[in-house]
């Protein structure tokens, strides 16, 4: 009676905001944790005249084929490299596109140059995939025609050749998201207090000397904040990327075949295994992705705690804002102690399930 007449009384407090959640809620049981039974089929030998429950089970022969095949380590490997050199290269770059924006004191010309840099963006890769084929076309490609015969070379069979392709998508992968990322930082700077950089003024301080001691410090947070979402995403490779740009050609496997288009391969192949399998890679890489926010906020939280991600009430928040939260006074209510840790499981929980689906 208790319990019915505590869930009522929150209802009555926090309705409106509770209402807000709906949407959000219902979108993730409808496309995230619904289609979770899926993973069942990662078990299975899966036929299609039987259907998933009835399909016979066959364990961890799924998995023994995916990292007993010489891909599993091609895949792997580009997989996690890339993403680093995208995670670490982009910070970089975001940060730096960024405060280069925030110096640019003509506001017309800040806005100007913030459309452009944000346009790609909102480019579909399969028109990213035609710029750079209008580039790279063997015969009436812009370097092989214009370019290299300007430099006395011979043209390169760009779609043939794996070893220049790490390069290609790093600079494609660049172009297309550091304009969006560099916005993100850009709103964190605007949100600095300027007085901190009057003082400096005052003080003597270069430009330089207020990015390096004010700047860059203030965006430590938030630089902690993205890059541990985005090494949970290490595994969830840009599709796009991968596939569109560089037309899904065989001979450029070795250089750019990543698990989303191993398991996307897989699912097109002939045969009704391939999806017992593909579910398998797509299982495997939902948990090295968890396994990788653990452990990323985990190192985090050993060498700048006010920095990580810890749970408190069930949500994922800042250690700082914590600090902040317990310091208001608030009136003691003290619940039963069976009952605080039983709320505390679910929570936690609901929790590991969320890094799951990312």
């Amino acid at each position: 009676m208790k319990k019915k007449k505590s869930l009522i009384r929150d209802l009555k407090e926090n309705g409106s905001l509770l209402s807000m959640c709906i949407p959000g809620l219902i979108f993730f049981i409808l496309f995230n944790y619904l289609p979770m039974f899926g993973i069942i089929i990662a078990f299975k030998q899966y036929r299609y005249d039987l259907g998933i429950w009835a399909s016979p089970w066959n364990g961890l022969k799924n998995f023994e084929f995916m990292f007993s095949s010489p891909d599993a380590w091609v895949i792997t490997r580009n997989t996690i490299a890339y993403n680093l050199l995208f995670i670490f290269g982009g910070l970089v770059f975001n940060v730096a596109m960024a405060i280069g924006l925030s110096e640019l004191r003509n506001k017309a010309v800040s806005k100007l140059c913030q459309t452009v840099v944000i346009m790609p963006h909102f480019l579909s890769y399969v028109i990213v995939s035609f710029l750079v084929l209008a580039f790279l076309h063997v015969e009436n490609g812009l370097i092989n025609r214009s370019l290299i015969p300007a430099l006395g070379l011979e043209g390169v069979d760009w779609y043939s050749n794996p070893k220049y392709w790490p390069w290609i998508l790093v600079i494609v992968n660049f172009w297309k998201t550091t304009g969006y990322g560099s916005v993100v930082y850009l709103a964190g700077i605007a949100g600095i207090d300027t007085s901190l950089y009057e003082a400096a003024k005052v003080d003597g301080a270069s430009r330089w000397q207020q990015i390096r001691y004010i700047t860059l410090p203030a965006l430590v947070p938030l630089m902690v904040v993205l890059t541990i979402l985005n090494v949970g995403k290490i595994f969830n490779s840009d599709f796009g990327l991968f596939y569109q740009v560089p037309l899904n050609t065989g001979a450029l496997y070795p250089a750019t075949n990543v698990i989303s288009t191993y398991v996307y391969n897989m699912l097109m192949s002939a045969g009704t295994g391939s999806v017992g399998m593909a579910s398998a890679a797509a299982f495997y890489q939902s948990i090295v992705g968890f396994i990788l926010v653990m452990t990323t906020n985990f190192i985090v939280k050993k060498i700048s705690p006010e920095n990580a991600f810890i749970l408190k009430g069930g949500i994922t928040v800042k250690k700082q804002e914590i600090n902040i939260i317990d310091s208001i006074k608030q009136p003691e209510v003290k619940a039963p102690a069976k009952k605080k840790r039983r709320k505390i499981k679910f929570r936690t929980l609901f929790f590991i399930l969320y890094f799951f689906l990312l």
